[in-house]
Order: structure tokens, then C-alpha cells, then sequence
């Protein structure tokens, strides 16, 4: 990277950056939620490859643990448009309405309705940064160079054919990302990034890489982010050796202090992208003293079928 500073890349993620001598050149945007009250939630993605002339997106809605709204398109057109001032593709809006701050997310079809706004409760960590892995680190040279994380008050409506108006008012996830995006560099990745009661928010990402193992690692204590000096997770698959039946992990953040949390899914989907595939779940946490999270536990595979990190 010669043309961009990580400050203009960071200041400048939710605009237009173009780099022409990258081909897989990506920038993205993605948000979750998951309302306990309502037993909803959803994902959403913009990814955008400029010079590929591609765009790839999804909005995946569900409610007690079985999909309400499913909308799956991973290989469109190439529109210039940005998160800021704002970007439509199949029907899915997202805008960020301050900088850096706060975003909508709008999905509009015949028969769907859905506009929820996602608030950040902190300012975002950048995840590659805090992280401290080095220029050499697998996930930093091959799928992004900033990625900032941010845990959320998520608030909105959902409007569905019946007539039924979903309100959501809870907490979710989002990110933002650029940079280059090589899924084949990866093998296999697992994450986990929970939202606990107790005000401790998680980005464990553990990437399994035909360079070795690459780590971003981020907590924030409440009060501030922390790097994760060391993650220990163990995954228990469903039969199908793809689908999260049961998660366990530990991490210790840059003090020593050990955090420790167990997890199983509330709902899972599945994208296809060619010759590698994301397994979504949103999972309930539970760390070690009883409280009680939730968020994102994701894997993602490449093909050929390479395994999945067990």
C-alpha cells in the first residue's frame, strides 16, 4: 500500500477509496442485532470490489430461530456509491448519518419492510491496530488493512406482509473495512464477538491460514478497548463438521485478566462466495460468572474442503 496512510484509510473508511494496483481491492460494510425481547435478529453485508467490478451483498432477518427475510446476492454490478453519503444495492440501503458514529440500514421489497438504526455505544477499535500482530500478519496482508469494530444500540421496525410490525430496541455489532480481501488466503476462520449485560465486548477472530495462524484480538472492559494478549477457543461442530453446536472460549486481555465464556447458536445461516463459504450463527454467551451476551459466532471454509480448524 503506497497511496493511503492507515489515519486517511481510517478517517476516510465510510467514503470512496479507490486503489487501482489492487485488484481485489474491497471495501465493506456489515451490521448485526439480535433483540432478545422480540427473539430476532439479522445480518447484513455491502462488500464492494472495485476493480473486479463486483458487489456482494446479503439481509438476512429471522425470529424464534427460523428465517423471516432472506435476500442473498453475492455477485452484482459495481456502483461507486458509499456508506457515506449513502449506498443501495437490491433493495438494501445503508447510510452512515454521523460519521463514524451511526448508520441505517434500510431493506425495502413488496412484501418486506425494515429500517433500524445502529448508535455506537463507543467509539470504534480498529481490530488489525489494537491487535499488534505486525506488517507480516496473514488476516493485515490478505483481507483488510483497517477494520474498525463498534458494539451498538440497535433501534427500528420491522413491517411484514401479515400486517405485523416488529420494534426492535436492543444492541448489535458493526464493522467497517478496507483494504484487499483474498478469501483464499484463508483456510478456515472461527470468531466470536459477543455483547455481554455486564458492559465487555468481544472481537476474537482466529484465522487458520496458509501462512500460519492469524489473530485479531480486541476487548473493550467497558471503559476502554484492550488487546487480547492470548485467545484459547475450542469448537464443537455439528454433524456436518460446518454448523457451531457449542463454543468455549478464553481470552486474556493486555493486564492479565482472564475473560472466559461459553456459547451455543439461536439461529445459523450459510453463504456461498465461489470456492469459500461464511457460516453464520447467532449465538447466546455466557462467560464464567453467569452473565449473559450475545452476538456473532461465525466460521468461514474454503474449497477444497481443507477442514475446519479441529
Amino acid at each position: 500500500m503506497t497511496k493511503y496512510t492507515i489515519e486517511y484509510l481510517s478517517e476516510n473508511i465510510e467514503r470512496y477509496i479507490p486503489n487501482p494496483d489492487i485488484y481485489k481491492w474491497n471495501q465493506s460494510y456489515y451490521f448485526n442485532f439480535y433483540d432478545r425481547e422480540q427473539k430476532t435478529g439479522g445480518f447484513f453485508r455491502i462488500g464492494i470490489l472495485e476493480n473486479v467490478g463486483e458487489i456482494n451483498c446479503f439481509a438476512i432477518f429471522f425470529k424464534d430461530g427460523k428465517p423471516l427475510f432472506t435476500r442473498v446476492n453475492m455477485n452484482l454490478p459495481y456502483t461507486d456509491q458509499r456508506l457515506d453519503p449513502g449506498i443501495t444495492v437490491a433493495g438494501i440501503t445503508m447510510r452512515a448519518t454521523k460519521s463514524l458514529q451511526t448508520a441505517i440500514v434500510k431493506i425495502e421489497s413488496d412484501d418486506f419492510n425494515a429500517e433500524l438504526e445502529w448508535d455506537l455505544i463507543h467509539p470504534m477499535g480498529d481490530s488489525i491496530a489494537l491487535s499488534k500482530c505486525g506488517d507480516d500478519d496473514a488476516i493485515a496482508k490478505e483481507l483488510t488493512y483497517v477494520h474498525p469494530e463498534g458494539f451498538c444500540r440497535v433501534v427500528g421496525d420491522i413491517h411484514l406482509r401479515t400486517g405485523e410490525t416488529i420494534h426492535i430496541d436492543d444492541k448489535g455489532f458493526r464493522d467497517l473495512s478496507v483494504g484487499p480481501r483474498n478469501w483464499t488466503g484463508l483456510i478456515h476462520y472461527r470468531l466470536a464477538w459477543p455483547i455481554f449485560d455486564n458492559g465487555v465486548s468481544c472481537v476474537a477472530v482466529h484465522g487458520i491460514t496458509t501462512h500460519g495462524d492469524s489473530y485479531q484480538k480486541i476487548l473493550h472492559d467497558g471503559e476502554r478497548w484492550l488487546t487480547l494478549e492470548k485467545v484459547e477457543e475450542t469448537i464443537t461442530y455439528e454433524d456436518d463438521d460446518i454448523g457451531f453446536k457449542h463454543v468455549h472460549w478464553k481470552v486474556w486481555d493486555e493486564t492479565g485478566k482472564l475473560y472466559e465464556f461459553t456459547g451455543v447458536p439461536l439461529f445459523r445461516w450459510q453463504f456461498p462466495y465461489d470456492s469459500f463459504m461464511f457460516v453464520e450463527q447467532m449465538m447466546e454467551y455466557t462467560m464464567a460468572d453467569g452473565t449473559k451476551g450475545y452476538g456473532m459466532g461465525e466460521g468461514g471454509f474454503s474449497f477444497p474442503w481443507q477442514g475446519n480448524g479441529n
